[in-house]
């Protein structure tokens, strides 16, 4: 029999099942969508069960694709910087905060008047940023001081679905360095940060390599969705660490980097020492495979554009929208686009910024605004790289 191992991606539209043969040749796929809540502006939540039914669908239909091979492994990926609260039963307390959820610009302020900028820069590799999941604890402690109470555990996105498959709470280094305390010399837990804050280490989980099993699937588990008891689940890496590893970018490759757009866009690139920008404007994690990225983030890349077609245009694929923009000319006749819909992060690290047209006239076409948002989301990319 012919060996396979599964990866399980928990992006922000779905949740993706793939495995592939040790040659890396796709062997089965699927994609389970669930949607996005906005309860207020500025707000983005999920609910984690619905997670998790999409999961155990792709799973049972990736495994029902299966021909006799033989599954050695199920790697993790996702979504980083999302908040999932448990209680002392490992029961969810409320929907989670996403990676993208604008509302904790106090919760930023409380955190750097208790560690000073600079010295969350140092010691985690960036500042107290809204989206981040550090910022989500202190604002639930604030504004639902009942759900806090009860909080005994909190999880990243991919590390609760790790979870609830094996019943292992784990995390890892490349997500878990997006949640704002840990500290990127040792890898481990900022106590300093946490006690400044007057935080639990508790509430944390342990934290393992990237490459180590976090758990073995739960025989309820396994029943469920038709994969072998006991199957090794390697604990993986946030989205962009994980998509690195798969193009060959690593600390082994200095010269080399990454363009990603999807809801959101993102610069990627390697380095081997945990060197931060010292203003913050892009952000230090760790890799995957040991080593430090810098990353420069877009808010709404691939997110402007289903903006502007969900809004305008919502009879269009966009295919079409591509047509129109192409019958424009570069530069969008002037037309200019600010694509900081959902506020913004790199550089300027401001969840209170907004999108915008500028230059608009009687003269311009749906061809020139479609255009003018595409070339927003590349100047924006531009000036996180640059």
């Amino acid at each position: 029999m012919a060996d396979v191992v599964i990866g399980l991606d928990l992006g922000t539209g779905g949740v993706r099942a793939i495995a592939v043969d040790l040659q890396g040749q796709v062997v089965a796929q699927t994609t389970q969508n669930y949607p996005l809540l906005t309860p207020h502006p500025g707000w983005t939540e999920q609910h984690p069960s619905d997670w998790v039914d999409a999961t155990l669908t792709a799973l049972r239909t990736v495994a029902g694709q299966l021909n006799g091979q033989n599954v050695l492994a199920l790697g993790l990926s996702g979504q980083m910087h999302g908040m999932v609260p448990l209680d002392g039963a490992g029961q969810v307390i409320r929907p989670a905060i996403l990676w993208n959820d604008q509302r904790t610009g106090k919760a930023v302020d409380e955190i750097e008047a208790a560690v000073p900028r600079q010295e969350l820069i140092q010691r985690t590799g960036n500042p107290a940023i809204t989206g981040f999941q550090l910022p989500k604890l202190v604002w639930l402690r604030s504004e639902e001081p009942q759900a806090y109470n009860q909080v005994r555990r909190i999880l990243l996105p991919k590390d609760y679905l790790g979870y609830v498959l094996t019943g292992e709470a784990v995390t890892e280094p490349s997500d878990a360095s997006g949640i704002g305390c840990l500290n990127l010399a040792s890898r481990q837990w900022d106590q300093d940060i946490l006690t400044a804050l007057d935080i639990s280490l508790d509430l944390f989980p342990r934290v393992i390599d990237s490459t180590a099993v976090a758990g073995r699937l739960q025989s309820a588990m396994a029943e469920r969705i038709g994969l072998p008891e006991g199957l090794p689940v390697v604990a993986g890496g946030g989205d962009n660490a994980a998509a690195a590893i798969g193009l060959g970018i690593s600390e082994r490759h200095l010269g080399r980097g990454s363009l990603s757009i999807g809801t959101s866009g993102v610069i990627f690139a390697p380095c081997d020492q945990p060197t931060p920008d010292p203003e913050g404007r892009v952000h230090l994690f760790c890799h995957a495979d040991g080593g430090y990225i810098l990353v420069g983030v877009t808010l709404a890349a691939g997110g402007a554009l289903r903006w502007y077609r969900d809004t305008f245009a919502p009879d269009l694929p966009f295919t079409d929208l591509m047509a129109l923009a192409e019958q424009s000319q570069p530069g969008s006749r002037g037309v200019l686009f600010l694509p900081h819909l959902a506020g913004e992060r790199s550089p300027y690290m401001d969840p209170d910024t907004r999108g915008a047209w500028v230059n608009l006239s009687l003269a311009h076409t749906q061809g020139d605004l479609i255009r003018a948002v595409l070339e927003g989301v590349a100047f924006s990319l531009r000036a996180a790289l640059e």
